[in-house]
C-alpha cells in the first residue's frame, strides 16, 4: 500500500507557537499509526516540534519494513516503528540509518500486541491449549518484523518448531477484518485494532508481555541524511521525550488515570483512527521509557532470533544499528523524567 499524508496535521494559524525569526524546518515523519505513536501525536499537539522549529509532517504505512526505502532516498528523515530483519539488513547492505530511541516495550502488564483466534476455533475443541496452533494460519505484521520475534516465543512456550504455523502477513487493520471473515485463524494486532478484532468476536489467548516480557518491540530510527543534522536531529528527539512523557504522566496502572489522562485520550481520539475516546480507555497501555531508553538485551535477543530462523543476512551487529548520541544529549537539556503529582 502506497504511504498516505496523515491527514489533518496542518494546524490553523491561530493555535501556532509564536513567530519564531527562521521558517521552520519540515520533518517528514513514517508512522503505523498505531496507539504507540501517541507521544509523536502529543508532541505534535502541543507544539513541542514547533517550539525546537520543527514542521512535523507524518506518513502512514502498513508496517516500518516499509518505511526502509524511503529512509534511505532521502524521502523520510525520521520512521517509528518495529524493529526488523530488514532494518539489520540494511545497515548490513550500507545503508546509514540506526534506531534513536525507544518507541514501545512489553513489561509484564503492560502488553503492546495480543494473540487471538477465531471463537469458533474454541467452540468446536479445534483449540484447547497453546501446542493447538500447530497447522493454524496466523497473521502478523510483515515478514521479519518485531512480530516474528513474539511468534518465536510463542512458539517455544507451545514446544513447537518454527514453521509449524503458518505465518501470513497484513496490516493491522486488515487482520481484524480477516478473523472476522475467516480467511486467518490467529493473529497478533497492536491496539487499538485488538479490541477491535474483540469487539468484533476474536477471543484474546495472551498478551505479548507474557510471550515476550520486556520486549523491545519498536524504535525511533534516523537515516544518515537527518542524524548528520545533529542539532536539528537532537531537538527532534526532545519534543518526542517531552510526548513521551506527557503520555506516562497519563497513565497509572497501564491505562489513562493519571494527571494527564484526559488530555491524552483527546489527542489520541483526534490523530488516531479510533475516534471514540472511550476505546484508547479501554485497554491497557504498553510502555515507552519516559527517557527514551532501549535495551540492548531484548533487542540482542531479537537479533538473535532473527539470525537463527534464517533473516539476517551479511555482517552487522546490534551495536552498528543504534545511534544513542542525539537521546543522551536531549535527556542532558531536559534532565531525567520526573512523574508528575499524582
Amino acid at each position: 500500500m502506497a504511504p498516505r499524508i496523515f491527514i489533518a496535521f496542518a494546524l490553523l494559524a491561530a493555535t501556532l507557537a509564536p513567530a519564531r525569526a527562521q521558517p521552520f524546518v519540515k520533518v517528514n515523519v513514517g508512522l503505523t499509526n498505531s496507539a504507540t505513536d501517541v507521544g509523536f501525536f502529543i508532541a505534535h499537539k502541543k507544539n513541542y516540534y514547533r517550539d525546537e522549529g520543527i514542521d512535523a509532517q507524518f506518513i502512514v504505512f502498513d508496517s516500518a519494513a516499509k518505511m526502509i526505502a524511503p529512509l534511505a532516498s532521502g524521502d523520510l528523515d525520521v520512521a517509528a516503528g518495529g524493529i526488523s530483519a530488514g532494518l539489520y539488513n540494511a545497515v548490513a547492505r550500507g545503508i546509514d540509518i540506526r534506531m534513536v530511541a525507544d518507541k514501545n516495550s512489553t513489561p509484564p502488564g503492560r502488553a503492546s500486541t495480543k494473540l487471538l483466534i477465531r471463537k469458533d476455533l474454541i467452540d468446536s475443541g479445534r483449540y484447547k491449549s497453546l501446542p493447538d496452533i500447530k497447522g493454524l494460519k496466523l497473521a502478523n505484521s510483515a515478514p521479519g518484523g518485531s512480530g516474528d520475534g513474539t511468534l518465536k516465543k510463542l512458539l517455544d512456550r507451545a514446544g513447537l518448531k518454527w514453521g509449524d504455523v503458518e505465518e501470513v502477513f497484513m496490516s493491522f487493520s486488515q487482520q481484524v477484518v480477516a478473523l472476522q471473515n475467516k480467511a486467518i485463524d490467529l493473529a497478533l494486532p497492536a491496539e487499538p485494532q485488538a479490541s477491535d478484532a474483540i469487539r468484533n468476536g476474536a477471543v484474546r489467548v495472551m498478551g505479548d508481555d507474557e510471550i515476550y516480557p520486556n520486549h523491545t518491540i519498536s524504535a525511533v530510527i534516523y537515516p544518515g541524511h537527518f542524524a548528520r543534522k545533529t542539532d536539528l536531529a537532537t531537538r527532534f528527539i526532545k519534543a518526542y521525550l517531552r510526548g513521551v512523557r506527557d503520555f506516562n504522566d497519563a497513565i497509572e496502572k497501564g491505562v489513562f488515570a493519571g494527571p494527564r489522562g484526559d488530555e491524552v485520550v483527546a489527542i489520541l481520539t483526534e490523530y488516531s483512527l479510533i475516534k471514540d475516546p472511550a476505546v484508547h480507555r479501554s485497554f491497557v497501555q504498553s510502555a515507552i521509557h519516559p527517557d527514551g531508553r532501549l535495551d540492548p538485551v531484548s533487542m540482542k535477543s531479537d537479533f538473535d532470533i532473527f539470525r537463527e530462523i534464517g533473516l539476517i543476512q551479511g555482517d552487522v551487529t546490534v551495536e552498528k544499528a543504534v545511534d544513542t548520541s542525539f537521546l543522551d544529549a536531549a535527556v542532558r537539556q531536559l534532565g531525567p523524567y520526573r512523574p508528575a503529582a499524582r
